[in-house]
């Protein structure tokens, strides 16, 4: 499972009709950055993820054992189908079917849109995703970006190298480690 949440962060978009983007480029600066390129190379983004990675290896093998269960029960029921008797088949049937919805219950817990993996992500990326956003903020202010955009995130179809503030973040975020 990638990490979705990190590579598709909005860290700063602004919409602007087409029109202002001309009036914006005359009266102040535009600047932009590579949310993705910051992820990959901030160090505690790596370390976030790596934690993140772990707890998800143990999701997902916890995940794997239950798959192992279902297999094997079914597999026992089919197997031996002939040789139990109605309420023997009664009594396995409802202890696959309660295991299938153990299993449901904890995919949907875990790996839901709103489950323990998600929240998982967004508690170990919101510290960086308001540093990110802070020094954003003061390179706004201090240095007059009019708008700064997120190429990972913006359609831009075309962009001067002058101005990917991505290193200038990156260096900063360095600087507070």
């Amino acid at each position: 499972m990638k990490i979705k949440t990190i590579t598709a962060l909005v860290l700063v978009v602004f919409i602007v009709p087409i029109t202002s983007i001309s009036l914006l480029a005359q009266d102040g600066k535009i600047g932009y950055i590579d949310s993705i390129k910051i992820f990959a190379e901030y160090q505690e983004t790596q370390d976030a993820e790596r934690v993140y990675r772990q707890e998800v290896d143990q999701w997902t093998a916890q995940k794997q054992r239950m798959e192992q269960d279902i297999v094997k029960l079914r597999d026992e029921l089919q197997a031996q189908s002939l040789m139990l008797s109605e309420e023997k088949k009664k009594e396995k049937k409802l202890e696959l079917d309660r295991k299938m919805a153990e299993y449901q219950q904890f995919m949907d817990e875990t790996f839901g849109d709103d489950g323990v993996a998600a929240r998982r992500n967004k508690e170990l990326t919101q510290p960086i995703v308001e540093k990110i956003n802070l020094i954003l903020e003061d390179l706004g202010k201090e240095q007059g970006y009019s708008i700064i955009f997120d190429v990972a995130n913006a359609n831009i179809v075309y962009a001067n190298k002058a101005l990917d503030l991505t290193d200038v973040v990156l260096g900063k975020l360095r600087e507070m480690q």
